[in-house]
């Protein structure tokens, strides 16, 4: 929120120069963002009168004016702005001012005419960032020969201050006013704000539905107004000093209310108003045109305002277009209310906005501030625009407005999370500055919440405001004490960093997606997932939570290949969330995906693009880490994103564990890529959970090997016929390795060739050939039985 300086002090002003105010806020917890002054520098600008006008006798668009700036002279100016006029005050340069830009005012002739100054804009003196159309024109009782700066009070500070949300009572001059005067013993003196007595009786009438969502609502019907009227020139440096931009009277005021109290308000055109005020929830498929011109569709969970015909305004956010103030009004029906923080959060942002007052009603506002704030912008109002007032219409639900709250504070408590004992009287001043009521009771204090502190709700609250309004560089300092065992670490248990230092070390990046994804993608890729959506999405295309890895991997291959980047290697670490939020399954799971040629470009590679086994030696290579190979295998499955050929289901200790293949060429072209994708996904449970090795004393005695060549069923995977070897090879079989596998000639259509190399070793002696022959003939005729194999000479 930005404020102004000097609008603070008019409510509170402690004796501290601008820097010690911003760092006395600061280590109160209101983090100041920037301190800047209001308008550049300049001097030698005075408050002027155009005493007289007369065209320039060689130039259409040029008046020469007669201009009176209390030296007793009336000096002769040349001046183009349409706008200038007999009788205006204005902001002059006198000969030799310096206007900001270090832009100097000297004597001049214009087609021949004398000028001695020149009458300035509001650009031309840095208080607007666009250039001016005319001068700018102030006030009729503007002191003529003041200082400018003095007259618009330009030595002053705009304060942009960082809220927590949390704070919400803090985003107006009158919140920030009592925070400064509770942290400096001031009372804060704001302007007096009395009921304005109703001129007539008509009141539009108002309907509340739903009350949980608008549990207050105030309005006020105000007859004869004038919209061309001219709003204040103090009112429209408040604003601007704010960041608000001025636009018309009743705008500007419910502005400037807002930034003074903390009351969003809006104003309707009466006449386009029919029949009552309804505030209500929309309704499905309704359609409305905001104030920007936007024309969006509502969805039935969002609260509008309505007439008879259809919604005004989305509640707490923006109004439309049709039923706000132009020029043509005449009447308008001035709102005021309370809507519940739930009712408004998540709604701006669900249509693409932002306002000043959807900041505001989502962080929570004094539910007891509708009615003074409808006062004060009646009676700024009815002092600009005049008009005649009516009564201030009340619809209330007090069940449904927030209950007061109870806190107790426990002396004993504070001090323990002080590390200090208070004085009591310091405690209850503390307090009672707060806003808080106020009684001592045995064990410390008892409080009642005042309406506008929203974060006050627990003993935990009230220690922290005690400890930031005494001060949190008064407390002790004291080192923590702790006693600080070793973790015991799992030995079996490989660490993830050295899962990652191994991918790395084979060639892959590491990459960081979203744990958030296009639900078209991963429809695309996982048909049947089920995963949270969310409610608030950061954008359209991160409205899903990811139940793979595998969409933001593919976005983050497509987001290279659009930057001719043709060999990518990526691994991420990461949740996957399947199911929904009542029954919510969060994975860590660890997914690679591979493309493009097989070794970077160089004059001693070829250029073989990858495929499905480089994939998975990869991933052998990530098992073999943890010393357990044996625990894992790959069984031929089916995967809705992965090609039907290409595809395995991993398995840890017969349990799935996760994913390999190729990516499907039907999902591929859905997706628009051009190139085929290996990818894997596998639980980080499962990766990092291996044996503990164990020393196996080395043997003196010669190995011996045996060579078998099986003609097998060209269906059957090789691990199906090593599990039969395994099983017949004896407790001897060191290693047993596949070295070659061959289709062609000499093997018959629809079998294949499975070559492998079997080596045993006794720890105690040598193994003769009869022994090793009846293994070799145990291991032959079970393939044959179970298998169908043949042994192939």
């Amino acid at each position: 929120m930005k404020f102004s300086e000097q609008w603070l002090r008019e409510w509170v002003s402690p004796a501290l120069a601008t820097q010690a105010l911003a760092d006395q806020i600061t280590m109160a917890g209101l983090e100041v963002d920037a301190i800047e002054p209001v308008a550049a520098d300049f001097e030698g600008v005075v408050v002027a009168e155009v005493v007289a006008k007369a065209p320039h006798p060689d130039a259409d668009k040029l008046n020469v004016c007669r201009v009176e700036d209390g030296s007793g002279e009336r000096l002769p100016v040349v001046c183009g702005a349409p706008n200038v006029a007999e009788g205006q005050k204005v902001a002059f340069a006198r000969v030799g001012a310096v206007l900001p830009g270090d832009f100097k005012i000297k004597k001049a002739k214009l087609r021949g005419v004398e000028s001695r100054g020149m009458i300035c804009s509001a650009s031309e003196l840095g208080l607007e960032e666009e250039t001016s159309a005319g001068i700018l024109v102030l006030p009729a009782d503007a002191p003529v020969g003041e200082d400018f700066r003095a007259f618009m009070g330009l030595d002053d500070h705009t304060i942009e201050v960082d809220l927590t949300p949390n704070r919400g009572d803090c985003l107006s001059v009158k919140g920030l006013a009592r925070e400064v005067g509770v942290l400096n013993r001031l009372p804060i003196e704001g302007p007096a704000i009395a009921p304005v007595a109703p001129v007539h009786n008509e009141a539009f009438p108002v309907r509340v539905e739903d009350t949980t969502g608008c549990p207050r609502y105030l309005g006020r019907l105000i007859k004869g107004v004038d919209v061309t009227a001219e709003t204040p020139l103090w009112m429209v440096e408040c604003l601007r000093r704010g960041g608000i931009r001025a636009i018309d009277p009743v705008v500007d005021v419910t502005n400037y209310v807002m930034l003074e109290l903390g009351q969003p308000l809006h104003a309707f055109d009466q006449a386009n108003l029919h029949g009552a005020v309804v505030v209500r929830q929309a309704r499905e498929g309704e359609r409305l045109v905001l104030l920007d011109g936007q024309e969006i569709t509502l969805s039935d969970t969002t609260l509008v305002i309505a007439d008879e015909r259809g919604p005004l305004a989305i509640a707490g956010v923006m109004g439309g277009e049709h039923s706000g103030v132009g020029l043509e009004t005449r009447d308008i029906f001035l709102e005021a209310a309370h809507f519940s923080p739930l009712a408004v959060a998540g709604q701006a942002r669900a249509y693409g906005l932002h306002t000043d007052a959807s900041h505001r009603f989502e962080r929570g506002v004094d539910p007891a501030l509708a009615r003074e704030a409808a006062e004060r912008a009646t009676a700024l109002l009815l002092e600009i625009t005049g008009g005649a007032p009516g009564p201030l219409v009340e619809v209330v639900d007090v069940d449904h407005l927030p209950a007061e709250r109870k806190v107790q504070l426990r002396a004993a408590r504070l001090e323990q999370a002080l590390g200090k004992a208070l004085p009591v009287e310091d405690v209850g001043e503390i307090l009672a500055r707060l806003g808080l009521v106020v009684d001592a009771i045995a064990e410390g204090w008892a409080t009642r919440i005042p309406s506008w502190r929203f974060d006050l709700a627990i003993e935990e609250d009230l220690i922290e405001e005690v400890a930031r309004i005494h001060g949190y560089n008064r407390l002790p300092v004291r080192r923590p004490m702790a006693r600080l065992g070793l973790r015991p670490d799992h030995e079996a248990r490989t660490p993830l960093a050295r899962l990652r230092r191994e991918m790395v070390a084979r060639g892959y990046f590491e990459a960081v997606t979203y744990s958030f994804v296009a639900p078209e993608l991963q429809q695309a890729l996982l048909p049947e997932a089920v995963s949270p959506v969310l409610a608030n999405p950061i954008s359209s295309d991160l409205s899903v939570m990811r139940a793979s890895l595998f969409p933001g991997l593919v976005r983050a291959l497509t987001h290279n290949l659009n930057r001719q980047q043709g060999r990518v290697r990526l691994f991420e670490t990461g949740l996957v969330f399947r199911g929904e939020l009542d029954a919510l399954h969060q994975t860590p799971m660890l997914g690679a995906l591979v493309c493009g040629s097989r070794e970077p470009e160089g004059w001693a590679s070829d250029r073989q693009t990858v495929d499905f086994f480089d994939l998975k030696g990869d991933l052998e290579s990530l098992l073999a880490l943890g010393g357990d190979r044996d625990a894992w295998r790959f069984e031929p499955a089916e995967h809705p994103a992965l090609h039907p050929g290409q595809c395995a289901r991993v398995l840890h200790r017969g349990e799935e564990a996760g994913w390999i293949g190729t990516l499907h060429p039907a999902v591929r072209a859905r997706l628009g890529l051009k190139v085929d994708a290996i990818l894997f996904e596998v639980r980080l449970d499962a990766l990092t959970l291996g044996s503990v090795p164990s020393f196996a004393p080395l043997s003196r005695y010669p190995e011996v090997r045996r060579d078998l060549a099986f003609l097998v069923d060209e269906a059957l995977p090789v691990q199906t016929l090593l599990d039969t070897l395994h099983a017949q090879a004896g407790e001897w079989l060191t290693d047993s390795r596949l070295f070659d596998v061959y289709q062609g000639q000499g093997v018959p259509e629809g079998r294949k060739s499975v070559a492998l190399g079997l080596t045993w070793q006794h720890p105690s002696r040598t193994l003769n050939d009869d022994e090793i022959n009846q293994l070799v003939d145990a291991i032959v005729e079970e393939a044959h039985q179970h298998l169908g194999a043949e042994l192939r000479t």
